[in-house]
């Protein structure tokens, strides 16, 4: 935290370059998409999915043949090249942009389960944002976890912003930062928080039995054994895929009473926290990612950090990309429709914005840094900066 985020994309950028394991006189390995498995937006099954598609014919290409330069000037050079089938795209550039914003949207749907909204987007806390998905993992499952992991670091040598909206929790654990119980447990699941503190909180036997009657209403009434009209709760509680899971072993027997509901409320955070750290899955994900770029650059980034170089930001700064333009042959800034050009996009909502950015380059965010405001002598433009605005092509017309 106390070096300037810039001097550390310096160093990140050095490394990335230094570690470049294919050389220019490597083929780019190039996998084949058909966009009609995935027609009209509806993905019938997984497989399907460009996210699939690319992991199985990926997962036979040493990762090695990933690691590339970092992108720069013209078209530049890219983990893999992408062929749609029946379509024909000049260069390489749009349709590997594509690709990512395809797989992006895949990953935040229903279509793949690698990732889960977080609970507190029930009730509109954090709406929108994602967690891994906690649950014990088959091989396959860990493959993709794996492919999600290298297409971070893929993202990274690109620099092309991933539009995902990813829980904090995650950021941390990524690079290996300890949670905080109160904190991140609010952040992901603002109700099962509540429900906690309210067990932590009581002062008294009747507080406790009337807290009990009230979850006993919204759910099953259970009775304790001891008295048979009272009711109580067990040592279980539901994961964050829907499950009632024990707390302790034979949970479902134990009844939560004055001296033990401290130790119910512990056991509900703790399981909640190992959920959010999904142990099994990320360390599928660090091994993807460190098969791209070296791990160890992660240590001297926060998780806000890691998160900016991974995904950018969420919203387009107008006045940073108007400094990133260029205006082609006889066209100047102060040009009336030119003019008009800002003052028409200076109205646009964020989400107009990001679909203008999409239309214009194939991709929703733009990177955070352009290389080109240090002035050094590899000051080469990370496509889609400069934004060119060029004359009409043709006769000269209105």
């Amino acid at each position: 935290g106390l070096i300037f985020y810039d001097t550390k994309v310096t160093v990140m950028n050095r490394v990335l370059n230094a570690t470049v394991q294919r050389t220019a006189d490597h083929a780019a390995p190039e996998i084949t998409l058909d966009p009609l498995e995935i027609v009209g937006g509806e993905i019938r099954s997984s497989e399907n999915s460009y996210f699939c598609q690319a992991a199985r014919q990926l997962g036979c290409v040493p990762s090695s043949q990933l690691c590339v330069k970092l992108a720069s000037g013209g078209d530049p050079t890219y983990a893999f090249n992408i062929r749609f089938t029946g379509e024909e795209v000049h260069g390489t550039s749009g349709s590997f942009r594509h690709f990512l914003w395809q797989v992006c949207k895949e990953l935040q749907s229903s279509s793949l389960s690698l990732l889960l909204l977080c609970p507190s987007s029930a009730v509109n806390k954090n709406k929108g944002k994602y967690i891994l998905t906690p649950s014990p993992i088959t091989y396959a499952e860990e493959q993709l976890f794996h492919f999600f992991g290298q297409l971070l670091g893929i993202a990274i040598r690109a620099d092309v912003p991933l539009p995902l909206d990813l829980l904090p929790s995650f950021w941390k654990t990524l690079v290996g930062e300890p949670l905080d119980p109160d904190v991140d447990l609010q952040e992901a699941d603002i109700l099962t928080y509540n429900y906690v503190k309210k067990f932590e909180n009581i002062s008294d036997e009747t507080e406790l039995e009337a807290l009990c009657a009230e979850i006993a209403s919204q759910h099953l009434a259970m009775e304790s054994p001891d008295c048979p009209n009272k009711p109580c709760c067990k040592f279980t509680y539901l994961s964050l895929t829907g499950e009632e899971v024990e707390l302790c072993p034979r949970g479902r027997h134990i009844p939560v009473g004055w001296e033990n509901k401290d130790v119910y409320a512990a056991a509900i955070r703790s399981l909640r926290m190992r959920e959010l750290q999904s142990p099994e899955c990320m360390t599928a994900v660090r091994a993807g990612l460190g098969s791209i770029i070296p791990l160890q650059l992660l240590t001297t980034l926060t998780p806000l950090e890691m998160e900016l170089r991974t995904c950018g930001l969420p919203y387009i700064n107008l006045e940073f990309l108007k400094a990133h333009t260029m205006y082609q042959v006889g066209l100047m800034e102060t040009d009336q429709h030119i003019e008009f050009f800002w003052s028409a996009l200076e109205m646009f909502t964020q989400e107009e914005l990001c679909k203008f950015i999409k239309f214009a380059c194939n991709q929703e965010r733009i990177p955070f840094t352009c290389p080109c405001k240090d002035g050094g002598p590899d000051t080469a433009h990370v496509p889609p900066y400069p934004m060119k605005i060029a004359p009409p092509d043709g006769a000269a017309g209105t």
